[in-house]
């Protein structure tokens, strides 16, 4: 049987893996409809408004710009058609102690210069540090993210295998790092954007200093009116491409006969479909939205996976002006070890935690009242952690206290907005297998073809995309994913149900 461009694909989930599925899948002749369990589109990267405060509730940071570019030019667009973005400078800073801190520069001279003064031939070594980051992201862009990660033959091409020893897959990132700089600062600085891939930089594959490349020459952007109005900008094209968005509408269960899913019972009624992408979490999709006996992976395969962080934010509105904060502020006072221990080894909550301080009222006007702050507050946790107000409560107050430290200002007092979001929170509106925040952990045994799988191995249209499969977690990987598992399917030869009747 030919492929049927007038299948009916539904997508369920409008996170940015559903919306960038959807999209490649109309552009290409289906009939598309998106279900979405909540209100609004963007899954994590959606907003709420409160005492005039709009807050972004989950992603934050606008790195790898070239990645949205590209889809919306693939598509006859550019990004700028639908939103304003801004480059941070600088991108953000690295607080050691109330009177240590590094701000990084969005210019890679003064950059270079930066490492320098810290410690002497650092800025040569930075220069080299990045040629061979550069080497990883490009190669990586053209290579591996593109794969669907079914069988390991994908990485068997002379492309590939050229690259292989120069992407450093077998070494640690923290190996790999300490070849470059001594400096302990240093260390910690290049060392961060790998905090939230799922392990310490001593397991994460040196392959992923690519993400220094882009952080350091791509850029730190921000979005004006929030990361909300990027998944606002990939609703507004999947609706011109005329995909059908139906929010409040949540799938209970797949219906699936002779290893064909014929549509899916949602809170709204039944909606039948030729082909079914699922972009809500992996797990709960395997576990409990298809029969017993079709789930693609076991429990037992299930809790075997490695995951990465889940967090404890907190949306806090402040009615007036703070002092020493920039858009992003990394607070590593105190020890990564012993926090990562905490994540990773021996899950628990963390006696002393870093953690990440977003403060977009300093860049944008409109997502705070005049003359007020708005900020997001979010320690990585363990996931699978019970967490109960008393824990919420405590944290509050630590990090609270630490950012009035560091900026010499007791602001607490002027809090008029408050509201914490964790594990808990993860699991009710996501379904978030273990109340995970960012999907699998990126260690060697989980990369490429040794992630989920995007398609079902009995159920020929039933097919999977976002954080927990190819390519990975995070804003960029969940674009290209959903546009990878779309492409994917295009080129498969696809059996509707009215095949078997």
């Amino acid at each position: 049987m030919k492929q049927n461009k007038h299948n009916k694909v539904l997508v369920i989930g409008a996170g940015f893996a559903g919306l960038s599925a959807a999209i490649t899948m109309a552009s290409q002749g289906y009939h598309v409809t998106i279900v979405e369990k909540h209100s609004t589109t963007g899954g994590r990267a959606r907003a709420f408004t409160s005492a005039g405060f709009t807050f972004d509730m989950g992603p934050s940071w606008y790195w790898m710009p070239d990645v949205a570019e590209g889809f919306f030019k693939r598509h006859g667009r550019s990004i700028s058609d639908y939103l304003s973005l801004v480059r941070l400078d600088p991108s953000y800073q690295v607080i050691f102690g109330k009177d240590e801190f590094v701000a990084l520069p969005a210019s890679f001279a003064s950059m270079r210069d930066l490492f320098e003064n810290i410690e002497k031939g650092a800025g040569r070594q930075l220069d080299k540090f990045m040629v061979d980051a550069g080497y990883k992201y490009h190669t990586a862009m053209k290579t591996y993210v593109n794969k669907p990660g079914l069988h390991f033959r994908e990485l068997c091409n002379t492309e590939v295998l050229k690259s292989v020893f120069k992407m450093r897959m077998l070494r640690s990132f923290s190996s790999h790092a300490s070849r470059y700089f001594k400096h302990q600062k240093l260390r910690r600085i290049i060392e961060f954007p790998v905090l939230f891939l799922g392990a310490t930089a001593k397991k994460i594959p040196a392959m992923y200093s690519m993400m220094n490349y882009a952080d350091m020459k791509l850029g730190t952007w921000y979005p004006m009116g929030g990361m909300v109005r990027l998944a606002q900008a990939f609703t507004s094209l999947a609706e011109e491409y005329g995909v059908k968005i139906l929010l409040n509408t949540e799938v209970d269960s797949l219906s699936v006969i002779n290893n064909q899913v014929t549509g899916a019972n949602t809170s709204n009624g039944f909606l039948n479909a030729d082909i079914v992408i699922s972009g809500a979490d992996y797990h709960h999709t395997d576990q409990k939205m298809l029969p017993p006996a079709m789930s693609n992976y076991s429990a037992g395969y299930w809790d075997k996976r490695t995951m990465a962080p889940s967090c404890l934010i907190y949306y806090v509105g402040v009615k007036r002006k703070i002092p020493g904060l920039l858009h992003h502020n990394l607070f590593f006072e105190n020890d990564l070890q012993a926090h990562a221990e905490a994540i990773y080894n021996k899950p628990a909550w963390p006696s002393h935690p870093l953690f990440y301080l977003c403060c977009p009222s300093k860049t944008d006007t409109t997502v705070a009242p005049e003359g007020m702050e708005n900020l997001f507050f979010l320690i990585p946790v363990a996931p699978g952690l019970e967490d109960t107000p008393i824990i919420r409560d405590h944290y509050l107050k630590l990090v609270l206290k630490e950012t009035a430290t560091f900026c010499g200002d007791n602001f607490e007092q002027d809090i008029i907005f408050s509201k914490s979001y964790a594990c808990s929170d993860f699991i009710t509106d996501y379904h978030a297998f273990k109340g995970n925040a960012y999907g699998l952990a990126n260690t060697l045994k989980q990369t490429a073809f040794l992630k989920p799988s995007i398609r079902h191995k009995k159920i020929n249209n039933l097919f999977f995309t976002g954080q927990l499969t190819v390519p990975g977690p995070g804003v960029p990987p969940a674009i290209l994913s959903g546009e990878l598992v779309a492409n994917h399917i295009s080129n498969q030869k696809i059996f509707t149900h009215e095949d078997f009747i």
